[in-house]
């Protein structure tokens, strides 16, 4: 414990600090932007290849890159006209839909989004799932992923960095990233997750109001949501959020400040 406080130190002393769009908190950013992209990219072709993949022309694939397209216009249109620009030359946005019934949908650095079609009844139509796109959106924006990966690579793999850890452990590597987009099982450190999750609602709702969506219907989504628990251990989407009571008392307080951003 004490030589992984040591390592995290020195690191600390060498990382980037950056501020997260709308929220302006400083952030960890141990690995540059292009890393990121790449190994997200070939992870991202991995879970298509692996993965029952919609065909372009179905219904519902029409739907969410409809929504994804206008969320994903409003975020380039916010970070230009607010000075990130080189931020916007992140991403090569890209929408798949896998059928499978699994509650959850992801999006990794770069702008690679997945929905499972298992998240889609719980949308419940165009405001649901623009609540739900502009969410994973804000993950991808705010650079969570290689937040996520700052704290954890160290912990696991010690010093070195992500191009060495991709060479020397490459599957580790790449487990840990698809637990920091939310596409894998739990490694995340949770307080930090949780946080990441409530700053992800603010900036998804900000996203989602710009795209000309309501930001109410969030709080109808995740009502659905708590529901669709009944009771039992929570969806995989849901298993690092905040409670359900505070995630939705979070959003009411924040729609008056969404809406400023309407069109």
């Amino acid at each position: 414990m004490k030589k992984i406080i040591i390592v995290l130190s020195i690191i600390g002393l060498f990382a980037h600090c950056a501020k997260v769009p709308i929220t302006g908190r400083k952030q960890l950013k141990l690995f540059p932007s292009s890393q990121m992209s790449s190994m997200s990219f070939d992870q991202y072709d991995q879970v298509k290849k692996e993965g029952n993949i919609l065909p372009d022309d179905d219904k519902r694939v029409e739907l969410v890159r409809k929504v994804g397209n206008k969320i994903s216009a409003s975020v380039n249109k916010y970070l230009t006209e607010n000075g990130e620009k080189k931020r916007v030359e992140e991403f090569e946005w890209e929408i798949n839909v896998i059928d499978e019934n699994i509650v959850n949908a992801w999006a990794m650095p770069g702008g690679k989004i997945m929905f499972y079609t298992g998240i889609l009844p719980i949308c419940d139509g165009e405001e649901g799932i623009a609540t739900v796109m502009g969410h994973e959106i804000a993950h991808a924006v705010a650079r969570h992923g290689n937040e996520r990966m700052s704290q954890q690579i160290p912990v696991q793999l010690g010093s070195m960095g992500l191009a060495m850890a991709l060479e020397q452990k490459p599957e580790m590597t790449k487990n840990i990233l698809m637990s920091a987009v939310g596409a894998g099982s739990q490694l995340g450190i949770l307080k930090y997750s949780r946080m990441h999750e409530s700053e992800a609602d603010k900036m998804g709702l900000v996203f989602m109001t710009m795209a000309g969506y309501n930001p109410e219907a969030a709080i109808d989504f995740w009502k659905r949501m708590s529901e669709n628990k009944g009771g039992g251990a929570p969806p995989e989407f849901m298993s690092t959020h905040p409670s359900d009571e505070r995630r939705i008392s979070d959003i009411k307080a924040f729609i008056p400040e969404a809406r400023k951003y309407a069109p």
